[in-house]
């Protein structure tokens, strides 16, 4: 099955530093080829403590801006908790307002870290609540003046920031995870899902969970505002493409075999898992290139050129 769908849009999620030199000229050429190629969206990874190349989201996303005309860029995901939501706010709406709309955050909770949370002010334990209070303080100020909140961990008093974002219905929040308290969350709160690490009959499983718990806090997710973070990696055997993504695949489920949420192969590997996801009820993937540094950009060829124009038609 090979979709026509409007909605469905595939960019690439960087899972740190994927290039072979520490050279931002490499992260320049890859995003312009990226928007030559018709590829939806760049996604940052989050981690502001690590020992290895990790950019940080919102500056990276900054550059983005201005290096591109129509290449969307977005957070997968940013540790809302570790955040102050009013500079965030202002952070992400400048960011919209600068590239006329093309920001995207997903957000989560963060790691299991303690040491992250300690290093930026907070502490693991009030993480739910700190992001709860953290996405209703943004909201209000993307789209009200003289803001006055009080919550538990925040508090505003007549706050107003500029600019405001340009997109009509603000930046779309959308969620991670996968537990049943991640669903419960982004049926509360979210604008959508972009979950990680889930096979697609866990997706078709949990997407009609979401939307009906969503009926009972009176929220609206639109209906292609559902979408997939899974890796990829493009080789002329399943076989080949899994000896060369092992070193660099992201492994955190012991209980799915890798080929349920991954596709190394060939590129109808992929367009297959894309179809089950897309059947499933997501329209949304960001792609994380498992592979050499040295085949990052070659992988995203072969992304444009063979995956892109069977599902962007629109």
């Amino acid at each position: 099955m090979t979709t026509t769908s409007d909605k469905v849009r595939i960019g690439i999620a960087m899972g740190g530093w994927p290039f072979p030199e520490p050279d931002p000229q490499m992260l320049w050429e890859y995003t312009d080829r990226m928007e030559s190629l018709d590829i939806d969206s760049i996604w940052f990874t989050d981690r502001i403590v690590s020992p290895l190349l990790s950019l940080e989201t919102v500056v990276a996303m900054s550059f983005i801006a201005s290096r591109t005309t129509k290449l969307k860029f977005g957070t997968s995901v940013i540790a809302l908790p570790l955040r102050n939501p009013t500079i965030l706010a202002k952070e992400l709406a400048t960011i919209d307002f600068l590239s006329e709309g093309r920001c995207l955050p997903a957000v989560g909770l963060g790691t299991e870290d303690e040491t992250e949370y300690e290093a930026c002010g907070t502490s693991k334990r009030v993480r739910v609540s700190r992001t709860e209070e953290a996405v209703e303080v943004m909201r209000l100020l993307w789209s009200q003046d003289e803001v006055s909140y009080q919550g538990k961990h925040f508090t505003l008093s007549g706050v107003t920031v500029q600019p405001k974002p340009v997109q009509n219905s603000l930046p779309p929040i959308w969620f991670g995870g996968r537990s049943e308290p991640a669903l419960k969350r982004t049926a509360k709160l979210g604008d959508g899902w972009l979950v990680s690490q889930a096979p697609p009959e866990e997706v078709a499983d949990s997407i009609p969970k979401i939307k009906e718990m969503a009926l009972q806090y009176d929220n609206h997710i639109e209906d292609d505002h559902y979408g997939a973070i899974f890796s990829y990696c493009f080789a002329d055997s399943p076989k080949e493409a899994e000896q060369m993504a092992e070193p660099y695949n992201l492994r955190r489920r012991s209980d799915v075999p890798m080929r349920d949420m991954n596709a190394f192969g060939p590129p109808e590997v992929l367009s297959n898992l894309l179809d089950r996801y897309i059947e499933a009820g997501a329209t949304k993937f960001a792609l994380r290139p498992a592979c050499p540094p040295e085949m990052t950009h070659e992988q995203m060829e072969m992304l444009g050129n063979h995956i892109i124009p069977r599902y962007h038609k629109s």
